[in-house]
């Protein structure tokens, strides 16, 4: 059910709630303006593109998504990939690109898989996010210098052409840069400025530094794009050709992917700032829904905007209609201000998207993994900051999630205990001939080794062996594999084989698996007494 259904039934939407919610509103609408041009530039796409898609991202994950304080636009995360896309596709393959990857968002949201985002191990997200970081950092080289566009595709190569360059800065360009960044930084904390966000400040102060001095040679909107139109969006089809649809598959699929993460991630961080609850399937259908239209009105990828959702709480929003607010105060500014944008240099959003890549790479949280994680955690977390930076952000989440995994297979395989029940845990009366082993922990494939290691440090064949399964919570394929052909050479040798202590779930594998056919039914039992007086009734008859 969409949150803002949601807030209506919980009786959120009445008159008395309103003003918060349009304050908040209009508050992320102007945090949101210099941020999503400067995405939009970074992405390789045109300003108002930007603006185009936080209006109708953001009405339509306000309207069908799952988290009521969550703002959805244009973001840091996606400028890798989208400049990618960009420059391999141009921005028609990048519309395409995201039209497919809310398709795949809405499936994801229907399959009720938005649950399973979590299970992404804290050093992957921060590993990725930090090499993200990093490329947003150096990416922004060109126009806060006012250098010429670097050679080359890889991370390095642009990093090398601009270390080569950076002797050749342009003095005006980089003046008014570093004037921006310490309006960006400092001015926040004026008390005349308190409230008013740091990047519009830098905005007008930037702007207004240029249109005063009046240097050559700086770049601006204008001069790049020709400014913004004072339009609206209008419709139209990107090109649908089965041949184009084929080729962005792994394009979208890695939108879709990194949208899901972001989007997620974001409405958890919003809840713990505000007390309340997402539905992160129903978010995942926002944000499909979202990244569908936005390219149906001249817009592009968009997620779950963490920076503009943190302001939109710490404002006191309380429902959707903040963000529906933030929309329609972009809409404002395209028709009444569209014409003053012309003039903002580049620079300018260059230095905002320095603190926006600071503020992405939480330094302190990378800092705090290297001083206390497991040496294993901080080799994930290294390798996929390295991945991310000098080969694709989608291997690196591949490669850093199965690091993880294997490193939790190895951990959980080491924690498994297999062992001969030691003299104080078998009754005293224990017929001769008789062995129990007592099994702990999961019996998965990883266990198997350490399964058959245990039962082969038996010297000598005892007439009966007994596996007590009491705290073995669950076993897969490979462990009734094993325990099949375990059973089978132990029979062929002689020995009987007996199980006891197996909850529901393990002995409906073990009759799924046949192995109860093969051990007989009295040589499963409850406990081990029941079958310790199996043994000893069998003995007396003989």
């Amino acid at each position: 059910m969409p949150a803002l259904f949601e807030a209506y039934r919980a009786g959120l939407l009445g008159r008395q709630h309103w003003l918060p919610n349009i304050i908040a509103g209009v508050i992320v609408g102007v945090v949101a303006l210099p941020l999503a041009m400067a995405f939009a530039i970074a992405s390789g796409a045109k300003p108002e593109q930007g603006l185009y898609t936080a209006i109708v991202a953001g009405l339509a994950a306000a309207m069908f998504g799952g988290s009521r304080l969550q703002v959805t636009g244009p973001t840091g995360a996606f400028i890798v990939i989208l400049s990618g896309v960009t420059a391999t596709y141009g921005i028609a393959g990048l519309q395409l690109a995201t039209l497919m990857a809310g398709l795949m968002l809405i499936a994801m949201g229907l399959t009720r898989m938005g649950g399973l985002i979590r299970f992404i191990p804290t050093p992957v997200i921060v590993g990725f996010t930090a090499g993200i970081a990093i490329i947003i950092w150096v990416g922004q080289w060109q126009d806060f210098f006012g250098l010429p566009a670097p050679d080359g595709r890889h991370f390095h190569q642009k990093l090398l052409f601009l270390l080569e360059n950076l002797p050749q800065m342009h003095l005006a360009t980089t003046a008014i840069g570093i004037f921006s960044l310490l309006v960006v930084i400092f001015a926040p904390r004026l008390k005349p400025f308190r409230r008013v966000p740091g990047p519009l400040l830098a905005l007008i102060a930037g702007t207004l530094l240029y249109k005063l001095t009046g240097p050559e040679g700086v770049r601006t909107i204008g001069s790049a794009f020709g400014g913004i139109p004072q339009t609206l969006p209008s419709f139209s089809l990107p090109d649908l050709r089965l041949s184009h649809v084929v080729e962005l598959i792994g394009p979208a699929f890695t939108i879709a992917m990194l949208g899901a993460i972001e989007s997620l991630l974001s409405a958890v961080v919003a809840d713990g700032m505000a007390g309340t609850r997402h539905n992160p399937n129903q978010e995942l259908v926002g944000q499909g829904i979202a990244n569908v239209l936005a390219p149906l009105f001249g817009g592009f990828a968009a997620t779950g905007a963490l920076a503009r959702t943190a302001t939109n709480v710490r404002n006191g929003a309380t429902t959707p209609l903040s963000s529906i607010v933030h929309a329609i105060t972009l809409i404002g500014v395209i028709l009444l201000l569209a014409p003053l944008a012309a003039d903002v240099p580049l620079a300018v959003l260059a230095a905002i998207l320095f603190v926006v890549a600071w503020n992405m790479s939480e330094l302190h949280h990378v800092v705090k993994l290297v001083q206390h994680a497991p040496r294993s955690d901080i080799a994930i977390l290294l390798v996929t900051l390295a991945l991310t930076v000098f080969a694709d952000l989608v291997v690196a989440v591949n490669i850093g999630v199965i690091l993880a995994m294997l490193q939790f297979l190895r951990r959980m395989s080491s924690s498994v205990e297999i062992r001969q029940a030691a003299a104080h845990d078998l009754p005293p009366d224990l017929p001769p001939g008789v062995l129990v082993f007592m099994l702990d922990g999961p019996m998965f494939f990883g266990a198997v080794e350490t399964f058959e290691r245990a039962l082969a440090g038996t010297h000598t064949d005892p007439k009966v062996l007994i596996l007590r399964l009491r705290w073995v919570p669950f076993i897969d394929g490979t462990g009734l594999e094993t325990l099949e052909e375990v059973i089978t050479d132990l029979h062929r040798r002689g020995v009987r084989v007996m199980i006891t202590g197996a909850n529901p779930t393990v002995l409906s594998k073990l009759a799924r698996a046949g192995i109860d056919t093969l051990l007989g039914a009295e040589n499963i039992q409850p406990t081990l007494e029941s079958a310790l007086t199996i043994v000893k009734e069998k003995a007396a008859a003989e």
